[in-house]
């Protein structure tokens, strides 16, 4: 079982901001709807908060407070760069530190934090009539995600 413990803070902030950085770079794929997706992406949280037997290196990811840092992010460029960066130094910390089912269960948190993130705002609708759940843009980031985490 591999802990928090096992790991530096530089190491662990990068996997913590793992998820909320691929959640950001949804968000900031298309316009509209922020509220929402944050609400989302916040709702996923607390339900993996909810299911304390999945893993517990994913129980100690949960209950660290998402939370990206503000000067990392400005000297880092556009959001899908550092996003992508940092999940794969993120996957690459967790293959030499923990197992695979947690290595699996890190990256299906990460894939449900941004794809709350895309479902929470319908894209192209007039009031909620009409438009698509996930835009293209939005796909394309969630594309992006996955790659990185691959």
């Amino acid at each position: 079982m591999t802990k928090k413990a096992d790991f530096n803070a530089d190491e662990w902030t990068k996997v913590v901001e793992g998820p909320m950085l691929a959640g950001m770079r949804v968000v900031t794929a298309d316009r509209g709807g922020t509220i929402r997706e944050s609400l989302a992406m916040g709702k996923v949280y607390a339900q993996a908060r909810q299911d304390q037997e999945a893993s517990e290196l994913l129980d100690e990811l949960v209950s660290s407070p998402p939370a990206l840092d503000p000067q990392r992010m400005q000297g880092a460029g556009d959001i899908a760069a550092a996003s992508t960066d940092r999940l794969k130094e993120a996957v690459v910390l967790l293959n030499e530190k923990g197992s695979a089912e947690e290595v699996a269960a890190y990256r299906q948190f990460v894939v449900a934090v941004a794809r709350a993130a895309a479902e929470a705002h319908k894209e192209g609708s007039f009031i909620g009539i009409g438009g698509k759940q996930v835009s293209e843009k939005e796909q394309a980031a969630l594309d992006g995600i996955g790659a990185a985490l691959a």
